[in-house]
C-alpha cells in the first residue's frame, strides 16, 4: 500500500483547516477520506480581516497540539517537505502571491474559495499554472453535493432554469459575492455550466441579494441569498440542487486530484464564475442594470 501523500496547508485562519485535517488524518472519522495527510503548514493571516485575525491563533493551536502539524516559516520551505498544497487563506487577496511559490515548486494545489479577490488575479493564477505546468483547482464544497452532481450528469436532461441559494455575508475587502455568496454561485455554475452572457443584481422584496444570469440558448440561472439549497428545471422534470453535504465530497476530489494531477473543475468554468460575481458587483454599482460578461472572461488558456 502506498504511503499517504503529504499535504501542506497555507493560511490557518479558517475553520476549514481543522475540519479538513480531521477528515484526512483521522481514520476513525465516519467520513474519513484516505490517501493523504496534512503534515505541515504556513500560518499566514490577514490582520485587516476580522475573520482572520480573531481566529488564526485558535486554529493554529488546534492543528499543532491535536494533530501534530509542523509549522514552517515560509511557503518555499513548506513546499520542500510536502507532496501537495491546500491554500486555505480565508482572504482571497494574497492568494496569487501565496500560490506563486507553490507553482514554482511544481506542487499540485487546491485553492480555497474564493480563488482570488478579483478576476484579474484569477486569470493570472491559471496563466501561471499553465505556463509552469503546475496543476491548480478551486471550488466550494457545494459543487460536489450528490444531488447537484446528479443534475450536472443529466438526471433531468438539459437544464433550462436553475435557482440556488446560500448565505451571502460580505467582507469589505472583497466584492459582494466573493465571501459567502460564492457557495450558491458555485452550485449554480455546477448545474448551468459556462456560457452566461449577462448578469443583473437586484434586491428581493425582503431585502435579500438576487442575481440573475442569462445563458446562451435562452436559459436562466438565479442566485438568491438564503439558506443553502435550490432547484433545477430540465427537460425531464425538476430536481433539488445546492444542498450542503459538508466536506467529504470535496476532499475526495482534492485527494484524487493530488494523486493524478487531473483537475476536476475546468479552469475556464472557474474563471467565468469569478467573472459572473464581478459582473454582479458592477450591476450593483449601476443600480441593477444588466451587465455583459466580457468575452475575454471566457477566453483563457
Amino acid at each position: 500500500m502506498k504511503s499517504p501523500l503529504r499535504i501542506g496547508m497555507i493560511g490557518l485562519d479558517t475553520s476549514h483547516v481543522v475540519a479538513f485535517t480531521e477528515l484526512l488524518n483521522n481514520p476513525g472519522h465516519p467520513q474519513h477520506v484516505p490517501g493523504a495527510r496534512v503534515v505541515a503548514a504556513f500560518q499566514g493571516g490577514s490582520p485587516d480581516v476580522e475573520a482572520s485575525a480573531s481566529r488564526i491563533g485558535g486554529f493554529t493551536t488546534t492543528l499543532v497540539k491535536d494533530h501534530g502539524i509542523r509549522l514552517h516559516a515560509s511557503i518555499e520551505e513548506l513546499c520542500r517537505h510536502v507532496d501537495a498544497v491546500m491554500l486555505e487563506s480565508v482572504d482571497g487577496r494574497p492568494h496569487l502571491s501565496q500560490a506563486i511559490p507553490v507553482m514554482k515548486a511544481g506542487r499540485p494545489m487546491y485553492i480555497e474559495k474564493p480563488i482570488a479577490a478579483s478576476l484579474a488575479d484569477t486569470r493570472e493564477i491559471f496563466r501561471l499554472s499553465s505556463d509552469l505546468k503546475s496543476p491548480v483547482f478551486s471550488s466550494s464544497c457545494l459543487r460536489f453535493a450528490e444531488t447537484t452532481q446528479a443534475v450536472r450528469a443529466g438526471k433531468i436532461g438539459p437544464v433550462h432554469y436553475c435557482e440556488t441559494y446560500s448565505p451571502a455575508k460580505t467582507e469589505p475587502h472583497h466584492p459582494e459575492l466573493f465571501w459567502y455568496g460564492i457557495h450558491g454561485c458555485e452550485a449554480l455554475y455546477t448545474v448551468m455550466g459556462p456560457g452566461c452572457r449577462k448578469v443583473r443584481r437586484e434586491l428581493t422584496s425582503d431585502g435579500k441579494i438576487q442575481v440573475t444570469g442569462f445563458w446562451g440558448g435562452n436559459r436562466f440561472g438565479v442566485f438568491r441569498e438564503g439558506p443553502n439549497g435550490g432547484f433545477a428545471l430540465g427537460e425531464k422534470g425538476r430536481a433539488r440542487v445546492g444542498n450542503h453535504e459538508r466536506y467529504h465530497g470535496l476532499l475526495r476530489e482534492v485527494v484524487r486530484f493530488f494523486q493524478t494531477g487531473e483537475t476536476p473543475v475546468d479552469p475556464r468554468e472557474t474563471i467565468e464564475l469569478v467573472a459572473f460575481m464581478e459582473a454582479a458587483a458592477e450591476s450593483k454599482r449601476q443600480g441593477g442594470d444588466w451587465v455583459p460578461l466580457a468575452a475575454s472572461a471566457r477566453e483563457q488558456l
